[in-house]
């Protein structure tokens, strides 16, 4: 299965310390295993159910592009903050890489093969049941505090500068799909 994920994400290469390289991968690994989604899924379903059904842009297509977002934002800030401002990269990929990770409890398939959410995830939303998996997989707390706080629910926290760039570098990716302005 980890060559599933290691396919999914290539991004996991970036992560220099190999025990939370692989401590990230197990944590996918683990979604994998409790999902009813497979890893071919992941690269057809739309990235949100909140937009609506005939959106192109997949799961994996928003969830590699927040990494990449993500790494950009904190190389710059680390290149250009004199060191006031610092970000520990290999938290920031880690926690871009597993935002997202509880989606894969919180969806399900329909009888035509869309995605919706299920009960548990009208439940449980997938900052909780991403920190879940994660924690099962010996994930540092800095990791999980991304996963927590990346969504709406972070709102009610202080967040950690690596925390920060991911919401942001989500958010950014999402709410226009959402909410802009579009003018004629």
């Amino acid at each position: 299965m980890n060559q599933d994920v290691y396919k999914l994400w290539p991004e996991l290469n970036w992560i220099k310390d190999q025990m939370l390289r692989e401590q990230t991968a197990a944590t996918w690994e683990l979604a994998l295993e409790k999902s009813v989604l497979n890893a071919e899924d992941l690269n057809r379903i739309p990235f949100t159910l909140l937009v609506g059904p005939d959106l192109k842009v997949t799961f994996m297509d928003h969830k590699r592009s927040v990494v990449h977002i993500a790494r950009d934002a904190g190389q710059k800030i680390n290149d250009m903050y004199h060191g006031e401002l610092t970000v520990d990269m290999d938290v920031l990929i880690a926690g871009a890489i597993l935002a997202d990770v509880g989606k894969l409890l919180e969806y399900e398939l329909d009888d035509n093969g869309n995605a919706i959410q299920g009960n548990y995830g009208k439940y449980v939303r997938h900052p909780f049941s991403g920190v879940s998996l994660a924690e099962q997989c010996n994930v540092p707390a800095a990791v999980c505090h991304i996963i927590a706080a990346h969504a709406g629910e972070g709102n009610m926290v202080k967040r950690s500068t690596e925390a920060y760039v991911v919401h942001h570098a989500d958010f950014m990716t999402f709410l226009p799909f959402k909410e802009r302005l579009k003018i004629d």
